[in-house]
């Protein structure tokens, strides 16, 4: 909890202080550490549910389960063991 405390100030600060510096306008400044914050945490949402479908698409079932195969296993290794491309269907 204390590294997402630590990352939410540390948002909050940059969104403050770049409305402050581009406008000079505190006001602007603070509404901008509270709006872009917000969005941001509603757009997080709806990423996340992209990616779940997409990781569900793809057969993923979460993060360790998605190990890369080797090209030996996937027989895409040649006779020296060099990864070598699949024939393109014609």
């Amino acid at each position: 909890m204390a590294k997402t405390l630590s990352f939410a100030s540390l948002h909050f600060s940059v969104a403050f202080l770049l409305g402050w510096l581009f406008t000079g306008s505190l006001l602007v400044g603070g509404l901008l550490a509270i709006v872009e914050p917000a969005c941001n945490t509603v757009v997080f949402h709806f990423h996340e549910k992209a990616w779940k479908r997409i990781e569900a698409r793809r057969g993923i079932r979460g993060p360790g389960l998605a190990q890369p195969l080797s090209a030996s296993v996937t027989g895409l290794a040649g006779a020296e063991g060099h990864i070598t491309r699949p024939p393109l269907p014609m």
